[in-house]
């Protein structure tokens, strides 16, 4: 079960930066952000947004992933054209997206499907949740974060 003050699992997936992500020490606190497709206009946004807080979260000592099911080619497109300055990794099977809790019913235009739930999860050097978002809302969601890590720091 994954909650908030428990150690993460580790995992390892395939990422932007030409070798395998795996989490397992860090140097820093890790956000780990999951959304549900490059390119669309709420995960652009959400993306953007933790692009133009990232200086003030390395400030914190804290890094930042993205993780959707896209593949790593679609990864690298979508990174290039927005210049981000954090890694995306590719999860194409969803066995890590699952196992973040992130993978779940969802509804559009009354009906309902299987997809990814945008979340993010924050954990420490450790892998110890420090604090979970589910069912994000994009607007001001980067900014809570933000303010969140500024505290605990």
């Amino acid at each position: 079960m994954m909650r908030e003050n428990r150690k993460l699992k580790k995992f390892s997936l395939n990422s932007t930066a030409k070798k395998t992500f795996e989490l397992n020490k860090l140097k820093n606190n890790l956000i780990i952000f999951i959304y549900p497709k490059d390119n669309t206009p709420g995960c652009t946004l959400e993306s953007l947004d933790f692009k133009k807080k990232y200086n003030q979260f390395k400030k914190y000592k804290t890094d930042i992933v993205g993780i959707s099911k896209d593949s790593i080619e679609s990864h690298k497109k979508f990174q290039n054209k927005y210049n981000f300055p954090f890694e995306l990794l590719s999860d194409e099977d969803i066995k890590v997206i699952k196992m973040l809790k992130a993978w779940g019913e969802k509804r559009l235009y009354g009906k309902k499907f299987m997809g990814v739930k945008r979340t993010t999860i924050l954990v420490n050097k450790k892998l110890k949740i420090l604090k979970i978002w589910n069912n994000v809302k994009v607007k001001g969601h980067v900014e809570r974060v933000l303010d969140f890590v500024k505290n605990i720091n």
